[in-house]
């Protein structure tokens, strides 16, 4: 990953994402993206490595990648990871209440106040804390299920618009929205280990 990293340095975060060994590249239009195109498969053949033609795909208006679906309307959540949601059922252990989490975490960007619900499922993965699944956990838990299922498209941001950033703080947590034209971009989170509002 580091090596891909190198290699594609100057493209990162401007058309460019790579993953392990997965290369994504994003464009607003389709010349602008024959032009990316090239210069990865040039900057592939420079640095030596190669690409299996089987493997790659082309010209795609919607992709897969990493757990989410990316679109021109912007990134939403991987239905196919949505319905591995649904159909949890209710977790037993600490274990199964941690991989929940895990897999609901990861999409916390999509889900407002996300720290806030999952909190009575938190406190019964603490050292010590017994397990006792109360109502508040069955609440938590089908709110997060229904949260995700409902998940918006977060969009990219359009430099010809104006922002707006909602933000929430309190002894609890912190949290913020960047919106624009009443759309969702991105969600803010906390850098210092505090709960998102």
């Amino acid at each position: 990953m580091d090596l891909m990293n190198r290699v594609f340095r100057e493209f990162l975060d401007t058309f460019v994402i790579v993953f392990i060994d997965d290369i994504l590249i994003y464009s607003k239009t389709e010349a602008e993206h024959e032009e990316h195109l090239r210069m990865v498969l040039q900057t592939l053949r420079d640095n030596k490595l190669y690409a299996k033609f089987s493997k790659c795909e082309f010209w795609l208006k919607q992709v897969s990648f990493m757990g989410h679906v990316v679109s021109k309307a912007g990134v939403s959540v991987d239905p196919a990871k949505v319905e591995a949601v649904t159909g949890w059922t209710r977790p037993s252990t600490v274990s199964e209440v941690r991989s929940f989490l895990g897999l609901a975490g990861y999409y916390r960007r999509f889900v407002e106040n996300f720290s806030r619900i999952a909190t009575p499922l938190t406190q019964l993965t603490r050292k010590g804390a017994p397990f006792v699944w109360s109502k508040a956990c069955e609440d938590s838990f089908q709110n997060l299920k229904q949260k995700l299922v409902t998940a918006p498209v977060l969009t990219v941001p359009d430099g010809s618009g104006s922002f707006v950033i909602y933000s929430d703080a309190s002894k609890k947590g912190l949290g913020c929205v960047l919106m624009q034209q009443g759309k969702g971009t991105a969600r803010g989170r906390p850098t210092r280990g505090r709960k998102d509002a």
